[in-house]
């Protein structure tokens, strides 16, 4: 984000279970408390002026429960909105781009893992034998080793715990009507035409709410637009700060 400029004031944060932010108590790992963790951190660190609020994939999300939970920011505080590669639900019938009855096997296999770790009987894979999974996943074509490295690291900086409470919520969310509290807002949705987490047509149902928003769309790009086309997403991010 240093492609934003100096005169603007961002403000960054783990969520809870990621990064250096502590595990998720037991029952907290939701997209619903990470929205209210949001709304926390706003009270605390940003408490007057006009908020542009972006968010990847998760962050997305937490950004719709912020609306729904707490809509009074959306008619006084939130100024604009930036969605990138997330969704506002279906995530429970995630293919992976795969054929239906291989994302069948693939989602049990998932199940297995996640009991494994939430018995913490197993860790989250160490960056560099993460690397080739994680790539075909999170990636679309061309991406950068270094690119992949850092996404390996920060998805094992993640709380394994944390990570299965979680996966468990994001097959809960379901908030295309939270969607009605930024209709009046400016608004940009940013979908890779390769991401086999949040699927264009994702995006697409985001953007079929939010008839004023704008839908750009990066062919051949995956889930990590931040990183595959982190100038242009930049200059979406700015395009919305120059508009509040």
């Amino acid at each position: 984000m240093d492609a934003l400029g100096e005169d603007i004031r961002i403000v960054r944060y783990d969520h809870r279970g990621h990064g250096g932010s502590a595990p998720a108590p037991d029952g907290t790992a939701t997209i619903a408390q990470v929205a209210d963790d949001l709304a926390e951190l706003i009270a605390d660190r940003i408490p007057d002026g006009p908020i542009v609020l972006v968010g990847h994939s998760m962050g997305g999300m937490a950004a719709m429960a912020l609306a729904e939970r707490h809509p009074t920011l959306f008619a006084g505080r939130i100024a604009a909105v930036g969605l990138v590669a997330t969704s506002s639900g279906g995530l429970s019938d995630l293919t992976f781009g795969l054929p239906p009855w291989l994302a069948r096997r693939a989602a049990a296999i998932e199940q297995r893992i996640n009991r494994r770790v939430a018995r913490r009987q197993v860790l989250l894979a160490k960056p560099k034998a993460a690397r080739p999974g994680l790539r075909w996943l999170l990636f679309g074509s061309k991406p950068r080793n270094s690119e992949i490295l850092a996404t390996a690291i920060q998805v094992g900086r993640c709380h394994p715990g944390s990570a299965v409470g979680f996966r468990g919520s994001l097959n809960e969310h379901e908030r295309r009507e939270a969607l009605k509290a930024m209709r009046d807002l400016p608004v940009v949705v940013l979908a890779g035409g390769a991401d086999r987490l949040t699927s264009l047509p994702h995006a697409r149902v985001i953007a079929d709410e939010l008839p004023q928003a704008d839908l750009v769309i990066y062919p051949g790009a995956g889930h990590m637009l931040p990183y595959e086309r982190a100038t242009d997403v930049a200059a979406r991010i700015e395009e919305l700060i120059t508009k509040v």
